[in-house]
């Protein structure tokens, strides 16, 4: 069975970096595609980036340049480093694999 726990989200202000991690377990990691995506409500699902299991990363135009997504296939962890928040970055972040979504870690950028 596989689990996705997201964490790390809480609130920043404006300029701020924020690190949001995800656990995996029950599926052998590196050999996964693994994604972050965010969600403000009454919007639709928005790709934040994918981490490749070829250990390259795509990222979605809103936040390419700001953001980083990384991964540490031994602690079988994806992690999204987030750079220059906007109020923008406001939602809730999910991570994404083998068609599993974890709960959520919400992000809240204000002053």
């Amino acid at each position: 069975q596989v689990q996705v726990v997201e964490s790390g989200g809480g609130l920043v202000q404006p300029g701020g970096s924020l690190r949001l991690s995800c656990a995996v377990s029950g599926i052998d990691f590196s050999r996964y595609t693994v994604g972050w995506y965010r969600q403000v409500p009454g919007k639709e699902r928005e790709l934040v980036g994918l981490s490749l299991n070829d250990g390259d990363a795509v990222y979605g135009d809103s936040v390419s340049g700001r953001f980083t997504i990384s991964r540490d296939n031994a602690k079988n962890t994806l992690y999204l480093q987030m750079n220059s928040l906007k109020p923008e970055d406001t939602a809730a972040y999910y991570c994404n694999v083998a068609a599993t979504w974890g709960q959520g870690t919400q992000v809240t950028v204000s002053s």
